[in-house]
């Protein structure tokens, strides 16, 4: 696997020694005063690339295309018919998962003796607690809960597409890889969720730098990266265990006893879910408490690939559902077979730790009781994202046919969330 060039420029405004004192230079020294905050920001500017900043640059296009939806949204969908007055402009942003977040953040796990053995409990231990911890601490700045969340996102979001384009680049050669892949990836059926109040655009902050980290054979830094992501969610194990495949990989290839060294930061990554099941255990003498919060709350039960399908099958086509919920398992179905198509890519590619990512992420999500939340794992599948910009350069058409099916797929999906109609 070639390795990305960091792709980085010394800055151009190289600060200027003072002048040596002299006998002709009489008077007292005078302290130089810190460099203004401006400066600094220009600094660290500089170290972006041309591609860098493009990616940054439609990143930014996006986010704003995603608000003007959500401006309209709260008028055009009022939640009470006949409704003269519009949601307050956050509202359509606090929804679903990010209230559970939002509960956690401000009240904690376990609220007045609250929990499991409450009736009417909410299952909130099923949420790792790295976002809401994030969340809490940026609460302390922004006051309203709602802006520190999307502030959250808006920020991991950029790091995330900025460390995608590097990846790209790292796999394919060509200059416009990089913000191809941000192009597919920001316009992807469930960009929506990098850009509220959810963990996938944290989660990716540090998933992606840590792979990126990992290509480049930095694993001290690439194991403190999967270990962040783990406190955010479970799917951080998943790149701990690509990560370690990619080390021992490389490290026989290399065949030197000094590249085994770096071992023991494979194990880093467990060690916040570790602390996460001691704490629930503390409290509800449960040491898989998470697990079975999913199992009460989502049908997150283990049940054989085959039957996940067929329950899955059965809602999306059996009548037994509304139309509004069978879509959604059409949905899960069609984000399965992408899953799958591109587990197989991977292995017929021999891309391993890749391939390994991807299956584990398939085999949680696909033997629940039926498919919750696939779609929106695709979001987490870099792999995937740099498949079709690999595709897009060498068929140009693809391009188009998926930004012409994506686009308004993906204002959809937007709009069945900001109006509180994502499921069902």
């Amino acid at each position: 696997m070639s390795t990305l060039s960091p792709g980085l420029r010394p800055p151009a405004d190289r600060p200027v020694p003072p002048e040596p004192r002299t006998s002709a230079s009489p008077g007292p020294r005078i302290p130089a005063s810190p460099e203004p905050r401006a400066g600094r920001f220009r600094r660290a500017a500089a170290r972006l690339t041309p591609a860098d900043r493009a990616v940054l640059w439609l990143y930014l296009l996006t986010r704003i295309s995603l608000w003007i939806t959500a401006h309209f949204a709260r008028w055009l969908f009022p939640a009470r018919p006949g409704a003269r007055e519009a949601a307050p402009v956050l509202a359509p942003f606090q929804r679903w998962d990010a209230n559970h977040y939002l509960h956690i953040a401000r009240d904690g796990y376990f609220p007045a003796g609250a929990g499991p053995w409450t009736s009417g409990w909410d299952n909130r231990e099923a949420f790792f607690p790295g976002y809401p911890s994030l969340l809490r601490a940026v609460h302390t700045v922004v006051p309203d809960w709602t802006a520190a969340g999307l502030l959250i996102s808006f920020v991991a979001g950029a790091v995330a597409v900025l460390a995608l384009a590097r990846i790209a680049r790292a796999y394919l050669p060509e200059d416009a890889t990089g913000r191809r892949t941000a192009a597919l990836f920001l316009l992807s059926p469930c960009a929506v969720f990098l850009a509220v109040g959810y963990t996938e655009a944290l989660f990716l902050a540090f998933a992606l730098p840590a792979w990126l980290a990992a290509v480049r054979h930095r694993w001290a830094l690439a194991a403190v990266l999967t270990a962040l992501a783990t406190t955010v969610r479970v799917s951080g194990l998943f790149l701990a265990a690509a990560i370690a495949l990619l080390f021992v990989l490389t490290a026989r290839e290399k065949r030197d006893r000094r590249s085994w060294r770096a071992a023991g930061w494979m194990l880093l990554p467990a060690l916040p879910p570790a602390a996460y099941s001691w704490y629930l255990h503390v409290y509800t003498g449960d040491w898989m408490a998470w697990k079975h919060a999913q199992e009460r709350g989502w049908y997150r039960t283990f049940h054989t690939p085959w039957e996940a399908w067929a329950n899955t099958w059965n809602g999306a086509f059996g009548h037994t559902q509304t139309t509004g919920y069978a879509l959604m398992f059409q949905a899960e179905l069609a984000a399965m077979l992408v899953g799958l198509a591109l587990v197989a890519v991977l292995l017929y590619r021999r891309r391993w730790p890749e391939a390994l990512y991807v299956a584990l992420s398939l085999w949680a999500l696909g033997t629940s009781y039926w498919y919750t939340s696939i779609p929106r794992a695709t979001l987490l599948w870099w792999p995937l994202w740099i498949g079709l910009a690999a595709l897009s350069l060498r068929r140009p058409w693809f391009r188009t046919a998926y930004l012409s099916v994506a686009a308004p797929v993906t204002t959809l999906v937007a709009l069945t969330f900001l109006t509180g109609r994502w499921a069902g």
